[in-house]
């Protein structure tokens, strides 16, 4: 009676801890590739490896011009400039930083739809916010031992701000589309759109490309495993045990990337990290707390 959901669980944890893992990968694979040249392979892996499925599975349909709208603005902000900011900030940042910064996305999405969608900001929410970004200040404010925000680091607080607005397109989009067409079209009309980026990197900075065998199949793996095998993964496990209970995995991944930098790269485990990392997961667990009336109810059905 319980196998089903047990094993939703135990993938949903997997792919928290393969998500973590990922930080660590990716930072790894700066060392051969420059970052919007990196991040526009790995995106362009995954969107063929979604194009397949959506080939073999079918169920596809074509977008409506207020989707397609909708679509653009997720794949602007969610992939061309997250993407380019997640990858220059973490070529100059940790994976523990860049992990336990993305953690706050949450607590960002709350405030962009208090501006945008003029939706309450209750007592849970607002104390969930200001906890958070005193834990996003205690990871960042300081840098090499003195008061300042590093370079790397507001890199990422950039893409995470900019996953959070992508999110409010997704959130429009999911009234009329299935989460599953959402991500292909999403993730396919974002690598189209990082193409070009990787041509501007070219002319400003050059391009760095690895010559590697090791360095390309990881990277592969990167696009495909972790990008898109791992997002259905997580998308199965979230209409089997809800939204609600998959969102508390999350909280798996900071931690899994900061031992994962370690142990991979040998990055030190900072006090710093691990304070703010309590602070912005605890500010997300209060400020996504269900009422008192909801676990009422979901107790009773349990019974």
């Amino acid at each position: 009676m319980f196998a089903r959901p047990n094993k939703a669980l135990i993938s949903l944890f997997l792919v928290s801890v393969l998500w973590g893992f990922n930080y660590p990968v990716s930072a790894y694979l700066l060392e051969g590739f420059s970052p919007v040249f990196l991040s526009t392979v790995r995106i362009c892996f995954t969107s063929l490896f979604l194009i397949s499925v959506a080939i073999i599975h079918k169920g596809m349909r074509k977008p409506t011009l207020s989707e397609w709208k909708l679509l653009v603005g997720a794949g602007i902000f969610g992939t061309l400039i997250n993407q380019t900011f997640y990858f220059t900030g973490l070529h100059h940042t940790t994976p523990a930083n860049a992990s336990l910064i993305i953690a706050m996305t949450p607590i960002a999405t709350i405030l962009l739809e208090r501006i945008f969608y003029k939706e309450r900001l209750t007592v849970k929410k607002s104390t969930g916010a200001a906890i958070s970004l005193v834990g996003v200040f205690s990871i960042i404010g300081v840098a090499n031992g003195s008061f300042g925000v590093s370079f790397g680091d507001l890199n990422i607080v950039v893409a995470m701000l900019c996953l959070s607005i992508s999110l409010l397109y997704i959130r429009r989009l999911a009234k009329t589309m299935n989460a599953y067409v959402i991500t292909i079209y999403a993730t396919v009309l974002g690598s189209v759109l990082m193409i070009p980026a990787a041509g501007v990197e070219k002319l400003v900075s050059g391009t760095i490309i690895s010559d590697s065998l090791i360095m390309w199949l990881l990277l592969i793996a990167a696009g495909i495993v972790a990008q898109g095998i791992a997002g259905f993964w997580w998308n199965k496990g979230v209409a089997e045990v809800g939204a609600g209970t998959a969102s508390m995995f999350m909280n798996i991944q900071p931690f899994a990337a900061i031992l994962a930098s370690h142990f991979i790269l040998g990055d030190p485990i900072l006090l710093n990290q691990i304070i703010g990392g309590v602070l912005v997961l605890l500010g997300v667990f209060i400020a996504n707390m269900p009422a008192k009336q909801t676990i009422v109810v979901e107790q009773s059905k349990s019974v």
